[in-house]
């Protein structure tokens, strides 16, 4: 049986130094993966080899049976598997509604079409009503929301989601959590890089750990959170509060 995501023996180095070590694991059609591990563990680099951020030095990835080794972001986002980044990066001077329009508009070329999109997704996020503000006057909650529909604005089938709770207070987490639930229901595959281990336990079937740029674990949240190894490498007592 062939998975709906494979990464093989992926590995990046920047003049020498491995960001990425032959990391491997495989994600099923509808699956959430959490991805954990100390600061500087390559998960983000993990995602820009995925998504084609940046090429990746050796290995190979497997999207949908198709070998999408060497694809660049756009490509790939036309293909379905649609990335977030940590640091919000929106049109500042756009509104809201207008930058999700834009997003709609790499896959709908209509412009009337990609607008009712645009409208549609915002809805679906809760920010129908910051639609015609500036997103340069977001607070941090909402510019994490606007993230998230730019990259819904794409339908994705696959969705990288880069630390979409950093930053946030817990109040603010909840329903941001709910929101990914129901993504998941709906079909779409999952893959999270997320330091909030409420979160990690929450959401994920499975959880990769990567510490110096290896895999140190991939197991259920179960497995994991009672991993010696991963316990002694990152989560210390962060698990007893998850």
């Amino acid at each position: 049986m062939s998975h709906f995501i494979q990464v093989e023996n992926l590995s990046k180095r920047f003049r020498g130094l491995a960001a990425l070590n032959n990391v491997s694991f495989t994600v099923d059609q509808g699956e959430v993966l959490g991805i954990i591990g100390p600061n500087g563990a390559g998960k983000t680099t993990l995602f820009n080899c995925m998504a084609g951020t940046l090429p990746a030095t050796s290995g190979k990835v497997t999207f949908s049976d198709v070998d999408v080794t060497g694809w660049t972001d756009t490509k790939l986002a036309n293909f379905g598997l649609v990335r977030t980044f940590q640091l919000m990066r929106p049109f500042g001077s756009m509104t809201v509604l207008e930058n999700v329009n834009v997003a709609a508009l790499v896959k709908n070329k209509d412009h009337k079409e990609a607008e009712k999109i645009a409208k549609n997704v915002l809805e679906r996020v809760g920010l129908d009503h910051y639609s015609h503000r500036r997103s340069r006057d977001l607070p941090t909650a909402a510019l994490k929301r606007l993230e998230l529909a730019r990259a819904l604005a794409l339908s994705p089938t696959v969705l990288l989601l880069d630390e979409v709770l950093a930053g946030l207070v817990p109040v603010e987490r909840a329903p941001v959590i709910d929101l990914l639930k129901k993504i998941r229901d709906e079909g779409t595959t999952l893959l999270f890089v997320e330091h909030v281990m409420q979160a990690v336990m929450q959401l994920s079937d499975k959880v990769l750990v990567l510490n110096h740029g290896q895999r140190l674990a991939l197991g259920t949240p179960s497995e994991v959170s009672s991993n010696s190894e991963v316990i002694e490498a990152y989560l210390g007592d962060e698990i007893s509060n998850a």
